[in-house]
């Protein structure tokens, strides 16, 4: 019996499928499944977002920016106005605007002070937080400063 386990582990033919019960699979591949289709939705806000930026005459400096303090969807510059944005895409828009604690503030905060001294060469007079809130139907709305204002 050893032999012939041997045999197919070295020929390559030997499979782990016996470990793992469909019943197993199922959950974890769905799981993964929403997993992709949520980051790829991600991505698709994020690029709808920087196209609004972009036809209010922002410049897109970094996206997804990632420090170890945390990471910044959109860091966008207008003159000398910084904007460091958060994206949040849920069913209705008011679910959107109520996705953003006051932890993930200050983990946004702390992610821009990180991406502030990784960046000098930036040249700005003011920066802010904004937060664009988009609901299944594609409606896109736009909440600027929103950190003072919380």
């Amino acid at each position: 019996m050893v032999e012939r386990m041997l045999s197919q582990q070295a020929a390559g033919v030997h499979s782990i499928a016996h470990k793992c019960s469909p019943k197993q699979a199922g959950p974890v591949a769905a799981r993964r499944a929403r997993g992709t289709a949520a980051y790829q939705s991600g991505l698709a806000a994020e690029d709808a977002v920087c196209q609004k930026l972009r036809n209010a005459g922002w410049q897109i400096l970094l996206q997804r920016a990632r420090t170890r303090r945390g990471e910044i969807d959109i860091v966008a510059q207008k003159g000398a106005l910084i904007s460091f944005v958060e994206v949040k895409q849920r069913q209705t828009l008011r679910g959107a605007a109520e996705c953003l604690s006051a932890t993930q503030s200050r983990r946004l905060y702390r992610a821009a002070e990180c991406l502030l001294q990784s960046h000098p060469h930036w040249q700005y007079e003011e920066l802010r937080f904004d937060l664009f809130m988009l609901d299944a139907q594609g409606n896109i709305e736009w909440l600027e400063d929103i950190i003072r204002q919380m």
